[in-house]
C-alpha cells in the first residue's frame, strides 16, 4: 500500500476511535515533503478541521531552533561550546547547586565544582532539571517562591541545580538559558533573532512566539486525557506578553514549517542556495556531545501534564546539540544515529541522516507521551518507512 493510503487510513482511525481530537503528519526526504495530511478537528466540539496550516504549540520542539541559532553564533566565533557561559550571561555564574532541605523545607546548596558551559546547556548535563519530572525543583519552587517556568517569569529560571555540571543527563531548563545567551550575543530578543536567521531563511512564516491574528484563526486547543479515556478541550496559553521567550519551549508553529527545518537538517545545514548552518555544524549537533552519560526515563511528578517518559525503553540513547540519538536501530524503522524529540503537548519529530528520512507529528494532547497519542505517532513512522 501506498504511504499516502497507509497513512491516511491509520490517522484517520486514530481520531474516529478518540485516539486523539485532532492531528497532523508529514514526512520528508532530502528532495521533498513525501506525505502530509491531517485529520480530525482543532477543537472538540466545534466544526474546524485539523489540516497542515493548522497552528499547534510545539513546545520542546522549539529547543532544537534555539540550539540552531545558538550554533550559528559558535560558527561565527561569538560563542564557544565549553568555554563559561557566565561570560556571555553572567547569572549563570551565580547557580548553586541543591545539597539538602532543612527540617523547615529552607533549601541547602552550594557553589558547583565548575562552570556552566554552552555544552552542557545544549545537552542538558547543566543540572538544571522541570518542575514536571523533579520533586525536588518542585520543593525548592515552594521554598523560594519561584514560578513555573511555563509562566515566562525570569524567576522560574533560578532554581538551584541537582548536581554538578556534566556529572549526569537530566532533562530541564537549560535551552531557555540558551535563549538568554543568544540574546546577548545577538544583540536582540529571541524571537526577533530566530525569525532573521533560522526560521526566515527555512520559510517557517507560521511559527513564533507571538500569536499573530492569521495564527490565531488556525489555532488548535490543548485537550487534556481523563482518567476515562475521554479528551476535554483546556485553556492553556503560553503567555503572550512574557518577561522573557521561552527558547526551550514558547513557540507555536506548524508541522509544515518544522519539516523544513527536519529538511535542513537532512540537507547538512542547506536549504535551495542558501547555508542556514554549515555541514560541519549539522555533523557536530549530530553527535553524541556528552560523553558516557545517557538519557534516562523522566519518571512523573506531574501525572496531569505527563506519564512516566522513555523512548523506546531499554535503548541506549545519547544527546546532541540538542536532538536526542537513538544508539541503536529503533523498531519503528529509524536507523541508529538518528536524531528526534519532542513537545510537551504530544507533538514528535524524527530526523534519519542514515535513510534520509524525517518526519513531524502534531496532536494536542496532555499529559505528555499520552499512550494512544505516542503508539500513532509510532504507527505513522512504521508508515513512511514501510512506504
Amino acid at each position: 500500500m501506498a504511504l499516502r493510503d497507509q497513512a491516511n487510513s491509520l490517522l484517520s482511525k486514530g481520531t474516529a476511535s478518540g485516539d486523539v481530537p485532532g492531528v497532523v503528519a508529514a514526512a520528508t526526504d532530502r528532495n521533498e515533503t513525501i506525505y502530509e495530511g491531517g485529520f480530525g478537528v482543532r477543537i472538540l466540539g466545534e466544526p474546524a478541521q485539523m489540516s497542515p496550516d493548522t497552528v499547534v504549540w510545539i513546545a520542546s520542539m522549539t529547543k532544537a531552533l534555539t540550539a540552531a541559532a545558538a550554533m550559528q553564533l559558535v560558527e561565527q566565533g561569538k560563542l564557544t561550546l565549553d568555554a563559561p557561559a557566565s561570560g556571555v550571561v553572567p547569572e549563570l555564574g551565580e547557580v548553586t547547586v541543591l545539597e539538602s532541605f532543612d527540617a523547615d523545607g529552607k533549601v541547602r546548596t552550594r557553589p558547583p565544582k565548575r562552570p556552566i558551559t554552552l555544552r552542557h546547556l545544549l545537552t542538558h548535563t547543566a543540572g538544571f532539571a522541570y518542575e514536571f519530572w523533579s520533586e525536588d525543583v518542585v520543593r525548592c519552587q515552594q521554598a523560594l517562591g519561584l514560578p513555573p517556568i511555563i509562566n515566562c517569569q525570569n524567576a522560574a529560571l533560578r532554581t538551584p541545580l541537582l548536581f554538578d555540571p556534566g556529572d549526569r543527563w537530566e532533562y530541564g531548563i537549560n535551552i531557555d538559558w540558551v535563549g538568554k545567551v543568544v540574546e546577548a550575543v545577538g544583540g536582540k530578543k529571541l524571537g526577533a533573532y530566530l525569525s532573521e536567521n533560522v526560521l526566515g531563511p527555512l520559510g517557517m512564516r507560521d511559527t513564533a512566539f507571538h500569536i499573530t491574528p492569521a495564527m490565531r484563526q488556525r489555532l488548535a486547543k490543548i485537550h487534556q486525557r481523563g482518567e476515562d479515556g475521554t479528551l476535554a478541550p483546556l485553556e492553556i496559553e503560553i503567555p503572550q506578553e512574557p518577561e522573557f521567550e521561552m527558547g526551550g519551549g514558547g513557540l507555536y508553529g506548524t508541522v509544515v514549517d518544522y519539516l523544513k527545518f527536519v529538511r535542513m537538517m537532512l540537507n547538512r545545514g542547506r536549504v535551495g542556495s542558501e547555508q542556514v548552518l554549515r555541514p560541519e555544524t549539522v555533523d557536530l549537533m549530530s553527535r553524541n556531545a556528552m560523553g558516557d552519560c545517557r538519557v534516562t526515563m523522566l519518571r512523573t511528578v506531574a501525572p496531569a501534564l505527563s506519564h512516566d517518559a522513555e523512548f523506546f525503553p531499554g535503548m541506549s540513547k545519547s544527546w546532541g546539540l540538542s536532538f536526542m540519538i537513538n544508539n541503536e536501530p529503533a523498531p519503528t524503522g529509524r536507523s541508529a544515529g538518528s536524531l528526534a524529540w519532542a513537545g510537551l503537548a504530544n507533538t514528535f519529530f524524527w530526523i534519519d541522516p542514515v535513510r534520509g528520512l524525517g518526519g513531524v507529528y502534531a496532536t494536542q494532547v496532555l499529559p505528555f507521551a499520552d499512550q494512544r497519542a505516542l503508539s500513532l505517532f509510532f504507527e505513522f513512522e512504521k508508515a513512511v518507512y514501510r512506504g
